[in-house]
């Protein structure tokens, strides 16, 4: 994923507004920017950026209420939260809402700028490791192709959010492996409360891929130790 990527920035104040605009763009990035949901939605009507950076705390529509509609409607664009509400309660609320990303304000612009290139990195899946399957993973009905970091069905493509397809493809490369929270919040490069986040996204996933998310039949628990893909019709 190169620079160009564009970018939509939504926040009630002016002046982060004004800034975040102007350091992406002289960092590569085709930038628009938002004052509130309504005119983020207004936007997306005929924009479709790469990634979007959403204040939490914004008049009218939050950014989690926002996020959350935007899953809802299956939209897949990588979301990246700011807030002045930094508690790892307050993280979990964002990944449950549908975040890929989360960061506390205050914050570093540079901060802002290594995680959304890193994001970007994610969406396209990396280089498989030696041994790893090379074609589509069969799930049930479904194909996951790791390369491509893309699931499908009967029924065309099944969306994916950024997190949940690095997600899966980190699962993927290693299938019928158990890998732990730890390995798999070092390969996707999270922060501490990425544990968690982990936990989040499986339970994301599971609706996706199963028939019973209760009872999964490809992505499964390994009590005390992680996570584990079977593959399978």
């Amino acid at each position: 994923m190169s620079d160009e990527a564009t970018i939509l920035v939504v926040d009630d104040d002016d002046r982060l507004r004004a800034l975040l605009s102007r350091y992406l763009a002289e960092n590569g990035f085709r930038v628009t920017t938002a004052a509130s949901a309504a005119e983020a939605r207004e936007k997306l009507r005929f924009l479709q950026p790469e990634l979007m950076v959403l204040d939490v705390m914004m008049p009218g529509e939050s950014g989690l209420e926002l996020t959350e509609s935007l899953r809802r409607d299956n939209a897949d664009v990588p979301v990246l939260l700011l807030t002045a509400r930094g508690a790892p309660e307050d993280r979990i609320a964002g990944f449950e809402a549908g975040a890929d990303d989360y960061l506390p304000k205050p914050f570093d612009p540079k901060e802002l700028l290594l995680r959304i290139r890193a994001r970007l990195r994610r969406i396209a899946a990396p280089p498989a490791p030696p041994g790893a399957p090379t074609g589509p993973l069969p799930l049930g009905p479904l194909d996951f192709d790791p390369a491509r970091g893309e699931l499908t069905g009967p029924d065309g493509v099944v969306r994916l959010t950024g997190g949940e397809a690095a997600l899966l493809t980190v699962l993927a490369r290693k299938p019928n492996e158990v890998l732990s929270r730890e390995d798999i919040v070092a390969a996707l490069s999270m922060d501490e409360t990425g544990e968690r986040a982990i936990d989040v996204m499986v339970t994301r996933l599971r609706r996706k891929l199963e028939a019973d998310p209760r009872e999964p039949r490809f992505l499964h628990t390994v009590r005390g130790r992680g996570y584990v893909l079977k593959p399978g019709r």
